[in-house]
C-alpha cells in the first residue's frame, strides 16, 4: 500500500523537472554551421611561388643605326634577278661598277638585302655598310631615290617565280619597321621600275602587298651586323 501512494509524488516530480531547450527562433534568419579553419597545405616539393615565364622581345627596331639618320623619303624595292646571291657576293660585284663620271662604287649599293636560302639563309634581313654609315645609295639609278630612298634587294629573279614565303615576311617586316621609324607612306614604298625604266623587282612580287606592309612583331629577324670601318665618300650618283 506504501508503494502505490509513492506512485503520484514521482509522477509529479517528473512532470515538474525543468528541462533546458535552446530558444527557437520563427521565421529567423537561418544558421549557418561553423567549421573550423582549414589551413591548406602545398604539395610535396612544390614551391610557395611560381614566377611566370619571361619571354625576349626583340626591339621595336632591330635595325636602327648607332649614328645619326639620313632623312629618308623613300623605300625602293630590287631583285638580284638571279637564283643565288649574298651580301658579299653582290659587294664584289658592285666594287667593279662606275658612276656617270667614272668613279668606282664603294661596294654594294643596297642598304638591305634579303636572303632566299641560296647564299643566304631563307629571309634573313641583313643591313650593309651603307646602313649601318647612314650612306646615300647606289641602286636606283636616279639620284634622288638614291639620295633619300632606302634600297632593299630580295635574291631571286621574280620575273620567272614569286619570293619565298620567309622572303615575303621578312619584307613585310623590314618595310613597317622602315615606314613607321622614318615616316615613310605607302605611297613613297616602290618598286626599282617606278624610278627607273626596268622590270626590276620582277612581275611575281606582290609590290602592292609589300607596300601596305605595317609594323608588326615578328620573332626571329636577324639584327644589323656590328659596324664595320668603311671610307665615306659622298658622291653625287652612283
Amino acid at each position: 500500500m506504501c508503494c502505490v501512494a509513492m506512485l503520484p509524488a514521482l509522477e509529479i516530480a517528473g512532470c515538474t523537472q525543468q528541462t533546458s531547450l535552446p530558444p527557437v527562433t520563427i521565421n529567423g534568419p537561418a544558421q549557418q554551421p561553423q567549421y573550423p579553419a582549414q589551413v591548406s597545405k602545398p604539395a610535396p616539393n612544390t614551391p610557395l611561388f611560381i614566377t611566370p615565364p619571361t619571354m625576349a622581345l626583340e626591339p621595336q627596331n632591330p635595325w636602327k643605326p648607332e649614328v645619326e639618320t639620313r632623312d629618308w623619303e623613300y623605300i625602293v624595292i630590287h631583285h638580284t634577278a638571279s637564283s643565288t646571291g649574298s651580301v658579299e657576293s653582290i659587294h664584289e660585284l658592285h666594287s667593279k661598277k662606275k658612276d656617270k663620271s667614272g668613279n668606282a662604287w664603294l661596294g654594294i649599293g643596297y642598304h638591305f638585302v634579303i636572303g632566299n636560302g641560296n647564299g643566304m639563309p631563307d629571309g634573313a634581313i641583313e643591313s650593309t655598310f651603307r646602313w649601318r654609315e647612314q650612306m646615300h645609295g647606289a641602286h636606283a639609278g636616279n639620284n634622288e631615290y638614291n639620295q633619300k630612298g632606302i634600297g632593299v634587294c630580295l635574291v631571286g629573279n621574280f620575273e620567272n617565280e614569286p619570293p619565298t614565303e620567309a622572303q615575303l615576311a621578312a619584307v613585310k617586316k623590314l618595310v613597317g619597321v622602315l615606314k613607321t621609324e622614318y615616316h615613310i607612306s605607302s605611297e613613297n614604298v616602290q618598286g626599282h621600275r617606278d624610278v627607273k625604266a626596268t622590270a626590276c623587282p620582277g612581275k611575281y612580287f606582290p609590290m602592292s602587298e609589300v607596300a601596305a606592309a605595317v609594323d608588326l612583331p615578328v620573332y626571329g629577324s636577324i639584327p644589323p651586323k656590328t659596324p664595320n670601318p668603311h671610307t665615306k665618300v659622298q658622291l653625287a650618283q652612283e
